[in-house]
């Protein structure tokens, strides 16, 4: 049969065709990855497309799919459509994936109708023509092979899922950075740097940090214990703890055998009034429980001032296990990330609820506010009791802290808190997030929990809270960068052996501690510059004291209760500085809410005495200096929107959201700090220095805002790239079905109420 001839065209396109699509070889071969030290490519492939939507696309960006020991990259010299701000990882590049935080890989052959979830040491059958990788931030990326070759595809494929699956925790790109980058010949020094200089947070780890806790509490009847030196008696408790001064030593080692991993009853907090927080692990010996009960109650209550009783919470029985947390996380993903919006999709809030993410929120909330009622209202020390006491009572501890003590809610004491109650007290992080993709019956997001519940107390208190949302949404991302030893062991111990069992293997010089020194996470200089550190930083932060010019002489004065509101520009002010939701608006176009009655929302009848404690101190104006308490009905506890929905382009309001008030009032916070210097400056006396961004950073001369106010002749004018997901971009991260006209876009539209600059700009109050 002969060919026939084809013809020619009848039909001209005047569309522009993409350059990106028309020639993805231009410039391919002079991509390269930016490595780290330790850092090695294992495969790559080129002429991979990025995908920015659910289809092919003129803003699909062309590059290089690289995988190394530490992170997916992709390389590309093209840019996002939408115009970016200069906020960058030092550690991680715009498009990088670190593989500790990869949750799945899937191939997909659409030719042949097949898809493959890959685990470590698997083979593919097929070419992939498609890779989607699910992360545990709650990303999705996508990246299409249709001009790559086969056998690199594949390559590359397996490469990701094996090495995002380590056999071993020394497999763990940490180890390597840190033998790399962290010690010279000396081997107590990195590049000249000492990981933990400059660190203005206590880590605990040392029996002076514990004496200062004491000292700042006022816990006088309590001593720091050294029994556990060298973990001689407890593998999980760090080498030195809190104790009740009439214990010895012989003591605690006779009583330590009774209990869940020998975990002996820690000192958390002491309130003023003598009080006492401590936590403590089941006893195993039942023939022993009613002795050691009796003898440790005894030793706390003579402890205190008054001698008050002890009250024991088991939170094994009063809250929700990590099985079911972990279940409650594995739906809310499901709604959030993979199941497709349709059009007649009507269950988004249903799906949410049933979910009971929010209720577990909730119920660690409530029970909080229950252990602040003992210390507070009854005047009693009270024991937190747990199985193994490194769960659950972490979250409940550092709660209760951070609901009595104001210090906590400081960016330095905030850090000091996560690492009394985290880390040095032995909370499992590496099996928690399942780094080693090992027991998925082990892997819980119980820290994320806790951050969730903090920003729920921050949603209501702003002005009581030194950080920002930003600062805990980035803390919980910095868990999959497997780099600092904060996230990356289950306890002291198990981060000095394995460290020192790497050294030895790679014959790394160590210094006096004998150990490998991991950077931690709170020197944040690691990940961010100074600038964007000061993101960090809430321009709403009513501190203990606050400075202020009276005819051109500094003084200072603490506020009072009623100086100051917890909110500007925002929802009203309930009793006690809370807020009202955000749909409750009385004209169009207003930002000045006033509280509707909700006549759907039944009054819950307060029964217990923590619930007339409670509705009691909600009653009183607030004190951001005293104790907060949150509201718990379910309309007062909201889906944190920044962290869940951050990547869901459809959520994206341009130049909306709550950053359109931050930036404003950043301006407001450095246009004050300004005044003061020059006015300071006029009076004769030198300028007063502008306190670090954060722990950790020594430039005194940065001002804390991210957002400068530049000079009063400047126009105040909203960058363009300011989104409801500032400073985090959706773009090319989360691809599926649009979802305009859906009830989940209604429920979006809750934060359109900001609207714009304009808004703002016209708004009267």
């Amino acid at each position: 049969m002969f060919p026939v001839k084809p013809g020619k065209p009848t039909f001209k396109s005047y569309l522009p065709q993409p350059t990106e699509v028309k020639n993805p070889v231009q410039g391919m071969k002079n991509l390269e990855a930016k490595l780290l030290p330790g850092e090695i490519v294992v495969t790559e492939v080129n002429f991979v497309r990025k995908c920015v939507g659910p289809n092919s696309s003129p803003d699909d960006l062309w590059g290089k799919l690289v995988c190394t020991n530490f992170k997916i990259s992709f390389v590309t010299h093209g840019s996002l459509p939408r115009q970016k701000f200069q906020y960058t990882n030092r550690l991680l590049g715009e498009h990088d994936i670190p593989l500790a935080g990869v949750e799945q890989v899937v191939t997909v052959n659409e030719a042949k109708g097949k898809q493959k979830v890959l685990g470590s040491n698997q083979k593919l059958k097929f070419s992939p023509t498609e890779l989607m990788v699910y992360c545990k931030d709650f990303r999705m990326v996508r990246f299409r092979f249709d001009e790559a070759g086969p056998d690199s595809t594949k390559k590359v494929c397996l490469a990701i899922a094996h090495y995002s699956q380590p056999a071993d925790a020394q497999l763990l790109f940490g180890f390597e950075y840190t033998g790399k980058c962290f010690h010279s010949s000396s081997g107590d020094r990195a590049n000249g740097l000492d990981p933990g200089s400059s660190l203005q947070t206590a880590l605990f780890d040392c029996s002076s940090d514990w004496d200062r806790e004491i000292k700042r509490t006022g816990a006088s009847d309590w001593r720091v214990c050294s029994v556990n030196e060298g973990y001689a008696v407890s593998p999980s408790l760090p080498e030195f703890f809190v104790v009740p001064a009439s214990l010895a030593d012989q003591d605690l080692k006779q009583f330590s055998v009774s209990f869940a991993g020998k975990r002996i009853p820690m000192w958390c907090w002491n309130h003023s009034n003598g009080s006492a927080l401590v936590r403590m692990a089941s006893i195993r010996d039942p023939l022993q429980q009613r002795n050691l009960d009796r003898r440790i109650c005894s030793a706390i209550t003579k402890s205190h001032p008054k001698c008050s009783d002890v009250l024991k919470s088991d939170l094994d029985r009063s809250l929700p296990n990590i099985q079911e947390i972990q279940a409650a996380f594995v739906r809310l993903r499901q709604i959030c990330v993979i199941e497709p919006f349709e059009e007649n999709e009507e269950r988004w809030l249903s799906s949410l609820e049933s979910s009971k993410w929010l209720e577990y929120v909730r119920a660690f909330l409530k029970h909080s506010v229950e252990v602040v009622y003992m210390l507070e209202g009854q005047l009693c020390s009270v024991m937190l009791q747990e199985e193994e006491d490194r769960d659950l009572a972490c979250v409940v501890s550092s709660l209760v802290q951070l609901m009595l003590d104001p210090h906590y809610r400081s960016l330095g004491g905030f850090q000091s808190l996560v690492q009394k109650e985290w880390v040095m007290a032995g909370h499992r992080f590496l099996d928690r997030c399942n780094h080693l993709k090992k027991n998925d019956g082990e892997e819980c997001p119980l820290f994320l929990l806790f951050l969730d519940c903090v920003w729920q107390l921050m949603n209501q208190y702003p002005a009581a809270f030194e950080f920002t949302e930003t600062y805990l949404t980035v803390l919980s991302d910095s868990m999959w960068i497997p780099v600092f030893s904060t996230f990356l062991f289950n306890c002291p111990r198990h981060c000095a052996e394995r460290s020192r069992d790497f050294a030895q293997s790679e014959s790394i010089k160590l210094g006096e501690n004998k150990a490998l020194r991991f950077p931690c996470v709170w020197y944040w200089g690691h990940q961010f510059s100074v600038k964007d550190q000061a993101l960090f930083n809430s321009p709403l932060y009513v501190g203990k004291s606050v400075t202020c010019v009276h005819n051109g002489t500094v003084k200072t004065f603490r506020r009072t209760k009623k100086s100051h509101s917890a909110t500007l520009r925002g929802p009203p002010s309930l009793p006690n500085g809370l807020t009202v939701e955000l749909d409750t608006l009385t004209r169009r176009n207003s930002l000045a809410l006033r509280l509707k009655p909700d006549p759907w929302q039944p009054r819950e009848v307060p029964e217990s005495p923590a619930e007339r404690f409670s509705c009691e101190w909600l009653s009183r104006p607030v004190d951001l200096q005293g104790l907060l308490l949150p509201q718990l009905l379910p309309s007062h506890l909201q889906l944190w929107r920044l962290y869940f929905l951050r990547w869901v382009p459809e959520a994206q309001i341009s130049r909306g959201g709550s950053v359109m008030a931050f930036h404003r009032l950043s301006l407001l916070a450095d246009e004050i700090e300004t005044l003061q210097n020059q006015l300071r400056q006029h009076r004769g006396g030198t300028p007063a220095s502008t306190p670090a961004s954060t722990p950790g950073t020594p430039d005194q001369e940065s001002s804390r805002m991210y957002f400068k106010a530049g000079t009063p002749d400047d126009l105040p004018s909203t960058p363009d790239y300011l989104t409801s997901s500032f400073p985090f971009s959706p773009v090319g991260n989360l691809c599926r079905r649009n979802i305009l006209g859906t009830p989940f876009s209604k429920f979006l539209s809750g934060a359109k109420i900001w609207v714009s600059n304009e808004n703002l700009a016209n708004e009267t109050l």
